[in-house]
């Protein structure tokens, strides 16, 4: 049983190594389906495009939480001189008070930028990386149909004795195998490439929605619109002092 595991292996590498040289050299004809083949390019396109976005992303939150953790240093600086400078205690204090005030809105900031980068991230690694896993078995399966089509087609074109149409009836047999299995795979590419789209829609309208109006509440000093941006995309941010690692460590 095993040996003949193997054998079979062996013998569909050989076909559908042949078949790719073939193509690769152009001597060799292979099924193409125009319209998927091109949604299927545009879709590692649209992927490589978001990849770079969620990099650009991540190097934001990095950056910004940089950012409020110097404006938390500077407020702990400033409070501990108020208490020390009494001939510039008032200057002081209400600096402290301004980088406190900064640092609370950084940090809601950041919790809508992050849940942005996570949702981003769930959308290129899970769910676009799902629907190319199944484009990779739909073009295995395609090389194997062209590969047993070709086998099938130069065997029709042979003399036909006895040994001809025995090997005949078994290439047509495993012809159809590997045609139902490719027209299965190319249904399901099609389906998933479907859903895809209209799941990457629905995800971006919101995460664009979220990073717009949380970017534009903080550089306008809106605290109240920031937080009330939070509420509508249902984002709780982690209480000070938790036990568990911050969302910056579990990137």
């Amino acid at each position: 049983e095993k040996f003949d595991i193997v054998k079979k292996w062996g013998i569909n590498t050989y076909k559908c190594t042949k078949q790719l040289i073939s193509e690769r050299f152009g001597r060799g004809s292979r099924t193409v389906d125009l319209e998927l083949e091109t949604q299927i390019e545009l879709l590692r396109e649209t992927k490589r495009k978001y990849e770079s976005v969620l990099q650009l992303a991540r190097a934001l939150t990095n950056h910004f939480y940089s950012l409020v953790q110097t404006q938390h240093a500077l407020g702990d600086a400033f409070a501990d001189l108020s208490q020390k400078s009494p001939e510039l205690q008032e200057e002081f204090g209400y600096n402290a008070e301004t980088q406190k005030l900064l640092c609370k809105n950084g940090e809601t900031l950041l919790g809508a930028v992050n849940f942005f980068v996570s949702s981003i991230n769930t959308l290129v690694n899970k769910t676009m990386e799902d629907t190319l896993m199944t484009v990779k078995q739909y073009e295995t399966a395609r090389l194997e149909y062209d590969a047993y089509r070709t086998d099938l087609e130069e065997l029709s074109m042979g003399p036909r004795d006895a040994g001809t149409l025995s090997r005949l009836d078994s290439a047509q047999s495993q012809f159809q195998s590997h045609k139902d299995k490719y027209e299965k795979l190319r249904a399901d590419v099609a389906i998933k490439l479907k859903f895809l789209e209209e799941n990457k829609v629905k995800v971006m309208h919101k995460q664009l929605l979220l990073f717009h109006n949380a970017i534009s509440a903080y550089f306008a000093g809106n605290q109240q619109q920031l937080e009330v941006t939070l509420k509508q995309f249902n984002i709780k941010l982690k209480t000070p002092g938790a036990e568990k690692p911050s969302w910056l460590e579990e990137q």
